[in-house]
């Protein structure tokens, strides 16, 4: 189950890894690093609708306990908790990227390990789309 990652968005996030200050290159940083070493790489207008990618927002459970989260993917300058958008260098951002909605992910968070069921992914509007609305 490897994740599927557009082409801009592994640019982006290469690109984001690469200008890392070296006390920033974590352990977290070098598993995203991995994923998107092994990340089937797509043209931007050919991923599926249901991937989550950066600025996709997305509802997962938690198998174990049934909890339910939502959040929307962002790079980091974006992130704020309480606004519900996670940093991509966050692990739930980089347990999430790639996979799509009816996949369960198993990854180790600041909790523990965890089996992550994707409920429901959408993509943002555009920024330049909702402009011209």
């Amino acid at each position: 189950m490897n994740p599927i990652i557009t082409k801009a968005d592994h640019n982006t996030i290469k690109s984001l890894i690469a200008n890392l200050p070296d006390h920033l290159k974590t352990a977290e940083i070098r598993q995203l690093t991995n994923e998107l070493n092994r990340a089937q790489v797509v043209a931007d207008d050919k991923i599926p609708k249901d991937v989550i990618q950066l600025n996709s927002y997305f509802e997962i459970e938690e198998i174990n306990s049934k909890q339910q989260i939502n959040f929307t993917v962002t790079l980091p300058n974006k992130a704020n908790i309480a606004e519900k958008r996670v940093s991509i260098l966050s692990p739930l951002g980089i347990a999430l990227i790639g996979f799509r909605k009816g996949m369960t992910v198993q990854w180790t968070l600041p909790g523990g390990p965890k089996k992550l069921k994707i409920l429901k992914v959408e993509q943002a509007i555009e920024e330049a789309k909702i402009q011209t609305l």
